[in-house]
């Protein structure tokens, strides 16, 4: 699906999972290639000890790899989340921010490795910390990437 960042970063303000778990994407670069996300704690998105619960930690990474690459390449290839894991390195109060950055080297790698096996698969890791730096937590994401099959062959198939 194509569409600006500036309109995605509108839809995703008023998406039930975001709006709900108090998540707001701070910006999404012109090109693509870069979005930084923003996590307040409020009453309704805390644990029971008063500090970020971590689904909402782990949703604020969600889809954006995905969404990143599917405007760069998503026209000819196929692109999943596929699995993800956390790992919770220190409990804060203070909000808190993870950044995505895509580069050349990344994509070019992506489409090279799926082109020669068919399908690649791609681990992305992403900080989250807060304005000072402290380290929260670490999210992985594994992304799906394979070439589209031309509609011939998928009619055939």
């Amino acid at each position: 699906m194509r569409m600006s960042p500036r309109r995605l970063r509108w839809l995703l303000k008023l998406w039930g999972p975001f709006a709900g778990a108090g998540i707001r994407v701070v910006a999404i670069g012109d090109d693509w290639r870069s979005v930084r996300v923003e996590l307040r704690r409020r009453w309704y998105n805390q644990n029971y000890v008063g500090t970020h619960f971590g689904g909402s930690l782990f949703a604020m990474t969600d889809p954006f790899w995905m969404v990143m690459l599917l405007q760069h390449i998503g026209g000819d290839y196929v692109i999943w989340d596929k699995q993800g894991s956390i790992e919770f390195v220190a409990a804060t109060r203070e909000p808190v921010y993870a950044e995505f950055v895509l580069d050349d080297a990344t994509i070019a790698s992506l489409c090279r490795d799926a082109d020669a096996n068919g399908k690649t698969l791609r681990w992305f890791e992403t900080e989250i910390r807060t304005a000072s730096g402290e380290l929260v937590a670490r999210v992985r994401k594994e992304i799906y990437v394979r070439r589209k099959q031309p509609r011939a062959e998928r009619a055939a198939a």
